[in-house]
């Protein structure tokens, strides 16, 4: 069956790769400040999940709003850098430099500007970081216009906003669903890593630097593993709104 080629590949991966894991931590006897074993991290996941779990939405919550605030106001932009040839010359530059933007350096700094217990920080970092690849993947597909399209559009006088709601914004969608998965994986690590440098200590970035200072290496992996399955379901997220908004490509 076609999800049996899709689905047992990865997950036999997967398992072999934990199995060997397992095996060489055991036998090799590395210490657990350099890898523990995937037991250890379980044992300690089960443990903590409550922990794991709450940590988990603090920092789900700081990513999903970056992500929501990052990927409108790139669509926003793209939409006038598409219609004006100078402002998407300008934007372009401005955004890669956005994009290139530590989070090391960002984060302290902007920590700095709010108070300690105030979450902004953290989403302003994860918005920052969303940014850049929904812009760049939705300007080029506003600006991919199919010329017959343009021409039809001309014949009945369309005028600008309807020739972007009717013409470029539905020929857009795929380009800006490719954004959105890039960014959503990319929101989740920025709200986490932020959190490694001040404010709330609620999050998941929080508990692994708490974990980890006091030598409770196992117990900062199972927080690591909750800030992969938080990002999973992110970009698991971001594929079910694509083909709901366009059922048309999962049929296809």
């Amino acid at each position: 069956m076609r999800w049996a080629r899709t689905v047992v590949p990865p997950v036999l991966v997967g398992v072999l790769t934990v199995a060997g894991w397992e095996l060489t931590v055991t036998f090799g006897r590395i210490a657990p400040f350099i890898l523990p074993a995937p037991s250890a991290i379980w044992e300690q996941l089960v443990e903590q999940r409550a922990n794991v779990v709450d940590a988990a939405l603090a920092s789900g919550a700081n990513a999903l709003v970056g992500l929501v605030v990052g990927a409108a106001a790139a669509v926003l932009a793209a939409l006038a850098a598409s219609r004006v040839r100078w402002l998407g010359d300008v934007s372009v530059p401005f955004a890669a430099v956005l994009n290139a933007l530590p989070i090391i350096a960002l984060a302290p700094i902007l920590n700095n500007m709010f108070e300690s217990t105030s979450s902004v920080p953290r989403r302003l970092i994860a918005a920052i970081i969303a940014f850049f690849p929904v812009f760049i993947n939705t300007l080029r597909g506003l600006r991919e216009v199919d010329p017959t399209h343009r021409e039809l559009m001309d014949s009945y006088a369309a005028g600008g906003w309807t020739f972007a709601r009717l013409v470029r914004l539905p020929g857009a969608l795929p380009y800006v669903f490719t954004g959105l998965r890039q960014s959503s994986s990319l929101a989740v690590i920025a709200a986490v890593v932020a959190e490694y440098f001040g404010g709330l200590q609620d999050g998941l970035g929080a508990r692994i630097t708490s974990a980890a200072a006091f030598t409770a290496y196992p117990r900062a992996w199972a927080f690591v593993v909750g800030a992969c399955v938080l990002g999973l379901v992110f970009y698991l997220t971001t594929l079910l709104l694509e083909r709901l908004a366009m059922p048309w490509k999962a049929r296809s």
